[in-house]
């Protein structure tokens, strides 16, 4: 017997792991409870030291921030987590030369890099996660994100990628204040 009342719903989780695979360290598993994922990491692997541009998946533990969703592609997810849809102008500022650096701003569509409204699926559901954001370090990393995977989990720039359905049976059972811990 788990100690709890016969019917009681589970505890929400206030963290999330991830590791890399033995075989393909672009490649690696995300364990929410008792359940693994599999996952995309960063075309570099895990690393430490991370800096804009290089690839990597940044070995630190990571506040979920809040969720973005594609209100016109996706029902509204189920979370406690902060929510807020995906407008035509959002974009992540990914310029190491704006003051803006490593934040959400207002772009008409085509002027940035890191548009979360795209054509593909890939950010149809993103969660921000806290990365070198209290405070901005310019040059140490910007926009690491969890969101939607490539088919056969190629790698991402340095965020982690998981299948959609991961996030429908995950997201309504994340605590408030949850972190993902990347080893």
């Amino acid at each position: 017997m788990n100690g709890r009342h016969p019917g009681a719903r589970p505890q929400n989780l206030s963290s999330l792991r991830v590791f890399a695979s033995v075989r393909d360290r672009r490649k690696g598993f995300l364990v929410a409870g008792n359940a693994v994922f599999p996952c995309a990491l960063g075309r570099s692997g895990i690393r430490t030291g991370k800096r804009e541009g290089d690839g990597a998946t940044p070995r630190t533990a990571l506040p979920l921030r809040g969720v973005f969703y594609r209100a016109d592609r996706l029902v509204r997810p189920r979370t406690l987590l902060p929510l807020r849809r995906i407008g035509a102008r959002d974009a992540w500022c990914d310029d190491l030369n704006d003051r803006r650096y490593n934040r959400l701003i207002d772009r008409p569509p085509g002027e940035a890099e890191e548009r979360l409204r795209r054509a593909d699926h890939l950010y149809d559901i993103v969660v921000e996660l806290g990365w070198n954001d209290r405070p901005v370090i310019r040059g140490r990393g910007s926009a690491i994100f969890w969101h939607l995977a490539r088919p056969g989990f190629t790698p991402t720039a340095g965020c982690v990628a998981v299948e959609g359905h991961v996030f429908a049976k995950v997201l309504p059972r994340l605590a408030r204040h949850c972190r993902i811990v990347v080893r």
